[in-house]
């Protein structure tokens, strides 16, 4: 039986009152009935358009309908034929440019919540059963695995699977990549992240932290070590400052560094952090979102600017809603152009109001100057516009081509320019979604076996 209601059903969340002065997870998932309301609105369309948006091709119909039967395991068994990590695509990906985007309720009313049931099957699949030991009979064969995000462990536990032993080097100190150091646990909580890395272990994966592939140990190395195949997703995680943000001055933070520190050094904030009073984030993505939500919980005023509209954001919609729902404030067309300090200590930003002219080659309207400009005093700036590619492994091994844009250059299965190297995720494509770095891991994971299988 199909319900036709247009409104999907709502997700339950800490009173908004509340949730700012925490860090547990805003979202608190449907209940097994939420879910089965929900569920029973897919029309099962013959086409499948959710399917076709989806990057990694997820047979949603087929596990939303065990869904509506009440069938969760089934649901689960279907959802992990395609996904590795069904928890963390649920919490993190953005369906609404995806999946749902295609569903065909969105034409009159709200997409079906795609993203809100597999993050639902999988916490009940989570919830009733322990991670298990798969029992899989080894080749004898090793795979070097660079860099723990969604990629690197995609590719590392299907070829575990596989029968494969896999290393994982991690530069850092723990395991996770992005999940673990880049979004905060009021969105991806750390249980749900400490699972998949369990999991990888039992499955016999070796992970090695705080061991960077560069040129101290570079991927000739691991070959000499007897790696017989080399996986290089090591994301792109170099911030991109723009121009006249002093990054020098004691207050001014990338990104990266500001999550980082909320996320692993939670009881142990520098002070500049702890004790800030005004705060402003750069940047319309995910990224600039996260920071300036951490901001708010840590007490206090919160700005974020953004040099375009926020129609034109590129930071999912639940949770551009999530930061107007914390009294954030929210300035569009307002542009960073330099610092201003005091014996180096950052004391305000010097701001430029913006105007949409034509639109780029990203579709959005271009911002363009204005030449009106005032002063903004905060004692925090954190910059989140975006990320380049990391070069470590690339500018230390020979035989790896870079693309045009500087990411990797890889065929259509993941194999680079050099025999027995391949690469996926941010690493080729730049800043990208989770599912679709973990789909490149696990394409990858399909080629290293054929490679292995032929030598």
């Amino acid at each position: 039986m199909i319900n036709n209601v247009r409104e999907r059903n709502p997700m339950p969340e800490q009173p908004r009152e509340v949730r700012c002065t925490n860090f547990n997870e805003v979202a608190l998932g449907y209940t097994e009935a939420d879910a089965i309301r929900e569920a029973m609105r897919c029309l099962n369309c013959r086409k499948k358009p959710c399917v076709q948006g989806c990057p990694i091709h997820q047979q949603i119909p087929e596990f939303i309908a065990r869904v509506a039967e009440g069938d969760f395991e089934g649901a689960y068994d279907i959802i992990t034929v395609r996904s590795t990590m069904p928890s963390i695509c649920g919490r993190v990906c953005p369906q609404e440019q995806q999946c749902e985007k295609n569903c065909a309720h969105a034409l009159k009313g709200e997409a079906v919540g795609i993203g809100r049931l597999e993050r639902f099957v999988a916490d009940w699949h989570a919830a009733r059963h322990p991670v298990e030991v798969p029992q899989v009979e080894k080749k004898g064969k090793k795979v070097a695995v660079i860099g723990s995000g969604p990629a690197g462990i995609a590719c590392a536990g299907d070829l575990a699977l596989l029968g494969y032993d896999v290393t994982v080097f991690e530069k850092l100190a723990y395991a996770g990549g992005i999940l673990t150091y880049g979004i905060p646990r009021f969105v991806l909580p750390a249980e749900v992240v400490d699972r998949e890395i369990e999991k990888l272990k039992l499955a016999g994966v070796e992970i090695v932290t705080s061991s960077p592939v560069d040129k101290d140990k570079s991927v000739d190395d691991l070959f000499a070590a007897g790696y017989e195949a080399v996986f290089v997703g090591n994301g792109a995680d170099v911030p991109q400052t723009p121009a006249g943000l002093d990054t020098s001055l004691e207050g001014v933070w990338t990104a990266n560094d500001y999550l980082k520190q909320v996320n692993m050094n939670p009881d142990g904030l520098p002070d500049n952090i702890k004790n800030a009073k005004r705060v402003l984030v750069v940047g319309g993505g995910n990224v600039a979102v996260d920071a300036v939500r951490c901001a708010r919980r840590l007490g206090a005023e919160t700005i974020m600017v953004y040099r375009r509209t926020i129609k034109e954001a590129p930071a999912r919609r639940d949770e551009i809603a999530h930061t107007f729902d914390e009294n954030i404030e929210i300035r569009e067309l307002t542009n960073p152009v330099e610092c201003y300090s005091m014996n180096g200590v950052l004391t305000g930003v010097r701001c430029e109001k913006m105007m949409l002219g034509d639109p780029d080659e990203s579709g959005r309207r271009r911002p363009v100057s204005s030449g009106e400009y005032f002063d903004f005093p905060c004692d925090n700036l954190i910059i989140a516009t975006g990320t380049s590619y990391s070069e470590d492994v690339v500018d230390t091994t020979k035989g790896i081509d870079k693309d045009q844009w500087g990411g990797i250059a890889v065929d259509e299965s993941g194999k680079t320019s050099r025999p027995g190297v391949f690469a996926g995720g941010d690493a080729v494509t730049g800043p990208q979604t989770v599912v679709k770095a973990m789909g490149a891991g696990k394409l990858a994971a399909v080629s290293i076996d054929e490679y292995l299988s032929k030598k």
